[in-house]
């Protein structure tokens, strides 16, 4: 399309600057005779901004001007971690076969787990319905490691060799005993879809420190077993402002949707199209002064210079041998899970805030040896690979790593029981998760569980006091950073959460 044909359309044009006049909606129901209909409808469609000028005079701040002074009050602390990535294993991997050593366990195998040790708790619907729950020990063995002499499972080799840098949470626990529930729970602080996820929290508080890559980035790994679904949802944002969702990098051609120019269509032509789609969006904003509007300016904006940036961060052809061979074999290829720890190591080095990366696959009801072997061996050496590498790159200091799943496994057999093959219900009183890095204490195991690791014994982490814990880190005050929507404050701790001192560093 030439250039001069636009020349009619032009929105600075007098005759468009009286359309606008025309359809301008304050006007408009500012000067009907509507009274209070125009207010009930503008309060039904959200525009109850209609003359929205603050009324400082009368000591009153709209919701606007106090959320900028909420993000103006950040950082609330001295911020320990400046990025954080955080390694979702997603299906709850079990606490028995990685980290939470249960010796007692192999000379009770086979038989009932103690009435007294379940106390009444809840089960699944699929352990309820079975006759007995017996005893299931580990598969696998466990070794001391490091200076912290932690122990650690065979399965978990590469991560044993860095668990000095390892602050292990042994006395995690949630509510929420069903995937869906539990892992929407973990990600957003709620059980229920539709609240902002901890990567858009910390987004929208920390901001950005990079104009051409968003600040929260998602990597779903192509390699991990697909037994439970992952919902775009889960890195949504809620009610926050929609640039602060987190944005999936895949692998191929289109790492993230829609960004390419379509077939054909050269990017000048681009350029011309988004400059007259903002001046569109500008002139929408003046009518109806929604928020959104200049959020989805913002996004085209930078799937603009995204363009240019993603091509780049997503090509690893510069690294090093002694890299990929450090990460694994599978990180040259793209989309694995080795592949998206080495690519979020790059990202990290273009100060991306927050990446989360998911692998699925750790549910296992039966099949465990052969299932938790085969997720282990996928993700093991590029976990502690990533470690390493952070640290020699002196990223490590200002970075917290996060690894673990939604809940952990029971130690009762769900269904036969052989020495060889078992598979162990969903656990949510007690389980384990790791950090490492910026804030938290190295070669350090936190809270205890018994002998069964069924219930807690010390120091109960709960999933609140995880997102309180995260968020001083990065320095802010769990209960200060808020959003108002539909009339009352939220935050990503809801009501609850207690920050875990004796863990920090």
């Amino acid at each position: 399309m030439s250039h001069h044909h636009h020349k009619d359309f032009r929105i600075d044009s007098p005759d468009f600057g009286e359309l606008n006049k025309k359809i301008d909606r304050r006007n408009f129901l500012n000067k009907t005779s509507l009274g209070l209909g125009t207010l009930a409808l503008g309060s039904l469609f959200g525009f109850d901004k209609l003359n929205s000028k603050p009324q400082a005079s009368s000591g009153v701040i709209s919701d606007e001007e106090m959320q900028q002074q909420i993000l103006a009050s950040i950082p609330h602390f001295a911020p320990k971690a400046k990025r954080v990535v955080y390694m979702f294993m997603s299906g709850g991997p079990s606490q028995f076969e990685t980290f939470d050593y249960k010796p007692k366990l192999v000379d009770m195998m086979g038989q009932d787990l103690p009435e007294s040790v379940r106390g009444g708790q809840r089960l699944t619907g699929m352990s309820a319905s079975q006759s007995s729950l017996p005893l299931a020990p580990s598969f696998t063995g466990f070794n001391k490691y490091g200076e912290s002499q932690t122990w650690v499972s065979d399965l978990l080799p590469h991560t044993a060799q860095i668990v000095d840098e390892l602050c292990i949470v042994k006395s995690v626990y949630t509510e929420h005993i069903n995937h869906d529930p539990a892992i929407t729970f973990f990600q957003t602080g709620h059980q229920l879809p539709g609240r902002p996820s901890i990567g858009s929290w910390m987004s929208y508080g920390l901001g950005s420190d990079n104009e051409n890559l968003p600040s929260f980035i998602v990597l779903v790994s192509k390699n991990g077993g697909k037994d439970q679904p992952l919902y775009s949802r889960l890195w949504g944002n809620g009610f926050l402002p929609t640039e602060h969702q987190g944005v999936q990098f895949r692998a191929g051609k289109d790492p993230v949707l829609f960004l390419n120019n379509p077939e054909g269509y050269d990017g000048k032509d681009r350029e011309e199209m988004l400059g007259y789609l903002k001046k569109l969006n500008n002139f929408q904003n003046e009518a109806i002064n929604d928020p959104e509007v200049d959020a989805r300016i913002a996004q085209y904006e930078m799937a603009f210079r995204m363009q240019t940036s993603v091509p780049e961060v997503m090509d690893t052809a510069g690294e090093s041998d002694e890299t990929f061979e450090m990460y694994g074999p599978d990180s040259r290829d793209s989309g694995s899970y080795a592949a998206n720890c080495l690519l979020a190591r790059k990202l990290l080095e273009k100060d991306v805030k927050f990446i989360q990366l998911y692998h699925q696959g750790w549910d296992h009801h039966g099949g465990l040896p052969n299932g938790i072997t085969q997720q282990c061996k996928n993700t093991d050496q590029a976990t502690a690979a990533f470690i390493k590498d952070l640290k020699q790159r002196g990223l490590l200091e200002d970075t917290l790593v996060i690894w673990g799943g939604e809940f952990g496994r029971t130690a009762y057999s769900q269904g036969k029981l052989t020495k060889t093959n078992y598979g162990r219900d969903h656990h949510p009183r007690c389980f384990t998760m790791w950090m490492a890095g910026a804030g938290v204490k190295k070669g350090f195991t936190y809270g205890e569980t018994d002998d069964f690791s069924y219930n807690i014994t010390k120091d109960p982490v709960h999933v609140h006091d995880f997102h309180a814990t995260l968020m001083k880190l990065t320095g802010m005050d769990h209960e200060r950073l808020t959003f108002k929507s539909q009339g009352r404050r939220f935050r990503l701790t809801d009501v609850h959460g207690k920050i875990v001192n004796d863990i920090l560093s």
